[in-house]
């Protein structure tokens, strides 16, 4: 006989089960996480008994001749971009962000995209009624492209829908956090729900070799919703970031079994839906005609695109026995060491001045290389001298004062040429392929020479 269900508490953020309640996870730490489910008993037979014995498998070695996986394009370039060179048929993705981002969007516009290029798209929503997506839909002005649209939460009623009619090169589900099987005595999106919901879609997708999208929840941290037990499950991670007072968005892929993880895609959010932008450098620097001290600009690398972004920084008299530090855009932690540096191995004293740092147009920084530009900036508000508007940064800074060697500095320079830059503060350290270039480089080896800098290069 089957052994009968037993109850279970279930952390929603990390997944992690525990025999009773408690009022804080002991996984991860988050309180007020833990519900109730009751945990399906496993059918007979599933378990290795000693009588049970397996076939052997055939071992290869790592050497042999390996396919590039086929990929079918989405019709939007910067979506490309970020999956490695489009969709992969078979293959699952997951694309999480705030709520209003303009995740649901995106997803009409692509699978509008593919319809209209002769493939077949279906989209499940189950969040929204049909007449608020065709709303959308006239919106952006996609009323005329033949998507097959469902609204439906049952997860049996959305694997017979696929089963019965002809496979589709991209099933949309916005978002797995609605759906719910019957066989799981438990609400809608919790991890038993979400875990077999996406097991069952995954599986299917698989099989007949449709292109899977899942929409995931959030949590406060802008993580996604039970982020271990989604995230292991699918091939591919993708972030919709983005701040509601800009127009721009950024996809930003963290995970990618085909193809790398380093790519961003830029958007805009237009009355038309969400635009491409193909040279988002224009975007990100904004307003370049006056330079007014604390402004840097930094050349930045997200995967293969150069990108160049401004860096603003105030440093003001402090009220406050402890002064202020305040970051947007960029690490916190690496403020405040690029801080202790400055004083510790360049004579810049910020005792009794508060430091604001922001990134302009709201893009997150994570690279080391934007050190230099972040020091420039606070030493130019600090001193009150501004930057030539001309003049790039980049570099990383170590704790001893020393400015280490960037990879790939020949296309940032490039890309800094093509916007009109004429000077360039770059580390002395690595080579440097100046042909073609008619910018002017300035090595800079300590921070103790930033403040020389600021003077026009040689």
């Amino acid at each position: 006989m089957a052994k009968p269900s037993k109850t279970v508490f279930v952390c929603q953020n990390c997944g992690a089960t525990s025999p009773r309640w408690q009022g804080k996870c002991s996984s991860c730490g988050e309180w007020n996480t833990l519900i109730e489910e009751t945990e399906a008993a496993a059918p007979p037979g599933t378990g290795l008994s000693r009588k049970t014995s397996g076939r052997v498998i055939v071992l290869e070695g790592l050497k042999g001749t390996t396919q590039e996986a086929p990929r079918f394009s989405t019709g939007i370039a910067e979506l490309d971009r970020v999956t490695g060179g489009g969709v992969v048929p078979g293959s699952a993705l997951l694309i999480g962000g705030e709520p209003g981002i303009g995740k649901s969007t995106l997803l009409l516009q692509l699978a509008a995209s593919l319809a209209r290029a002769g493939r077949r798209a279906v989209y499940f929503s189950g969040e929204e009624a049909a007449a608020q997506v065709r709303l959308r839909a006239a919106r952006l002005g996609l009323s005329d492209a033949p998507v097959a649209l469902a609204c439906e939460t049952s997860l049996a009623h959305i694997l017979a829908t696929l089963e019965a009619g002809p496979p589709p090169d991209l099933i949309v589900v916005d978002s797995i956090q609605t759906l719910w099987a019957e066989s799981i005595e438990a609400a809608p999106g919790t991890v038993s729900q979400v875990r077999a919901a996406a097991q069952a879609l995954i599986r299917h997708a698989k099989h007949v070799g449709s292109a899977l999208l899942l929409v995931g929840h959030v949590t406060k941290d802008g993580q996604i919703a039970g982020p271990k037990v989604i995230e292991h499950m699918v091939d591919t991670v993708l972030y919709f970031e983005g701040d509601r007072g800009h127009t721009f968005r950024i996809l930003r892929t963290v995970k990618n079994r085909f193809g790398a993880t380093d790519e961003i895609g830029v958007f805009e959010m237009a009355g038309e839906g969400l635009r491409e932008v193909r040279n988002p450098s224009e975007l990100f620097l904004g307003d370049r005609e006056s330079s007014s001290p604390g402004a840097a600009v930094f050349a930045g690398m997200e995967g293969t695109r150069p990108i160049l972004v401004e860096i603003q920084a105030l440093v003001a008299p402090s009220s406050l026995g402890t002064p202020r530090r305040a970051v947007v855009g960029w690490d916190s932690s690496r403020l405040s060491m690029l801080l202790a540096v400055l004083e510790a191995r360049a004579g810049f004293s910020f005792a009794g001045q508060d430091v604001y740092l922001n990134v302009a147009g709201g893009l997150r920084i994570n690279e080391p290389a934007a050190d230099l530009a972040a020091a420039a900036a606070l030493v130019s508000s600090l001193s009150g001298v501004a930057i030539p508007r001309h003049r790039v940064h980049f570099g990383e800074v170590s704790l001893s004062g020393a400015i280490n060697a960037t990879p790939l500095m020949g296309p940032r320079l490039k890309e800094a040429q093509k916007l009109g830059f004429r000077e360039a503060v770059v580390p002395a350290q690595g080579e440097l392929e100046t042909g073609g270039l008619t910018l002017k480089p300035k090595r800079l080896s300590h921070l103790r020479e930033l403040a020389d800098g600021l003077a026009p290069c040689d």
